[in-house]
């Protein structure tokens, strides 16, 4: 759609020549889009390519199905999908420059965002930052656990041990929230790690974590999580 007229291609990779939609999909599901040392996510990481996510995760981004056919992405602060795209590659995956339209990584990218967009034209989906911060109800402890499982795991690894985390760099929970009182005197950590899961690094302590917006979290279940991480 609006990639700056990017038709179909054929990249070289390997071999021989590979059709530029699956050297696309190679590119999203793998950390190294990134050229970044620090960096370990890939465009998989926060989307699910499905109309249906599946029921076991929850993705802090929406599902890239019909990406492609969308009038606008960021709930409307991006009107080109190449410019939606960048600012994942740049905010979260620590791309340093942004993915230039002539670029043959962009062009394989826009290719498979297009074979996920089977419609001719999708509606925008919703996106709802949650502005100012305030604490929510906690709730039930084992939905809590099944929702770290599914959206926090991946990156932070086992609570409490970090065991399985894909870098060093992620903060173990809830353990990270030992440091919170040197940080946010007077702030209880469960305000804090609200603020953390709300707006990610936009909260401006460091990182590189995408934010969860209402429709990727909802507060009953961030109430559950807390509950889980006894915060």
């Amino acid at each position: 759609m609006r990639w700056l007229g990017l038709g179909a291609a054929l990249l070289a990779v390997g071999c021989g020549p590979t059709p530029a939609a699956e050297y696309g999909e190679e590119l999203f599901n793998d950390p190294t889009l990134s050229t970044s040392q620090y960096n370990t996510f890939s465009c998989a990481t926060c989307h699910a390519t499905t109309a249906t996510p599946p029921s076991d995760k929850v993705y802090s981004g929406l599902s890239l199905h019909n990406v492609a056919s969308r009038p606008h992405w960021w709930g409307g602060y991006e009107t080109r999908l190449l410019d939606a795209v960048n600012f994942c590659y740049t905010a979260f995956m620590r791309g340093v420059t942004p993915l230039a339209p002539e670029d043959p990584k962009s062009r394989a990218l826009y290719e498979y965002l297009v074979s996920l967009s089977p419609d001719a034209s999708a509606p925008a989906q919703p996106f709802t930052l949650v502005k100012d911060i305030t604490d929510v109800p906690r709730g039930n402890r084992q939905r809590g656990e099944v929702v770290y499982r599914a959206a926090c795991q991946d990156c932070h690894g086992e609570a409490h041990t970090g065991k399985g985390r894909p870098s060093e760099l992620s903060p173990i929970l809830p353990e990270v929230s030992q440091e919170y009182g040197t940080l946010f005197p007077n702030v209880p950590p469960g305000l804090v790690f609200i603020e953390k899961v709300r707006h990610g690094r936009f909260f401006g302590v460091g990182g590189n974590m995408p934010p969860y917006s209402r429709e990727a979290m909802s507060d009953e279940d961030l109430g559950a999580l807390l509950t889980f991480l006894d915060l």
